[in-house]
């Protein structure tokens, strides 16, 4: 299990998602290229509020931005970002789930060098950092959730497998994650 930076009163967060592109196969035919997506869903209590992902790249608030959608993982590092401004986040919103899906629908053990990980960006400090391969057969994985503790928020490790190519299919699986 990966294991999380004890950390408290976050104020700017950066989730960072990569992998490398699909090689060509045999006799030079190149398999469906891989879409993973990273999502940022807010919620008051167990009510959902907004959401910041592929296809809405920006919260309503604002404070939970997208920077782009990559489509096949091309590149060194974080092919897709998502930055958090916790300070503008709605008071009524209480938490964060952090997703990770992968829209194409390979398995995440299929997956090249495919890994997120959770940045306080003020700090720089790595709060999480784990390789998808640990939820080898699924399509998704619950990160993490940031909470609204008094005052501060707080960053929980979850790091759960489950079976969801897209945002929707993710969050039935959310519930027991919420306060």
């Amino acid at each position: 299990m990966p294991e999380a930076v004890p950390h408290t009163a976050l104020t700017h967060i950066t989730v960072g998602l990569g992998w490398d592109p699909v090689r060509a196969g045999k006799f030079g035919r190149r398999p469906k290229d891989i879409d993973l997506n990273v999502a940022a869903l807010s919620f008051s209590g167990t009510r959902f509020a907004d959401i910041a992902f592929h296809e809405q790249l920006t919260s309503r608030d604002g404070a939970i931005r997208h920077l782009g959608d990559s489509l096949d993982g091309v590149g060194p590092g974080d092919d897709e970002i998502m930055v958090l401004d916790l300070t503008r986040l709605a008071s009524e919103v209480t938490t964060v789930v952090l997703l990770i899906t992968c829209y194409t629908g390979q398995k995440f053990e299929r997956i090249e060098n495919a890994f997120t990980r959770v940045v306080d960006s003020v700090t720089g400090t790595e709060l999480a950092r784990i390789d998808l391969a640990i939820a080898r057969r699924h399509t998704g994985l619950v990160l993490g959730k940031l909470d609204r503790a008094h005052r501060d928020w707080e960053f929980t490790l979850i790091a759960e497998p489950i079976e969801a190519e897209h945002v929707v299919d993710a969050v039935p699986h959310l519930a027991a994650h919420l306060n």
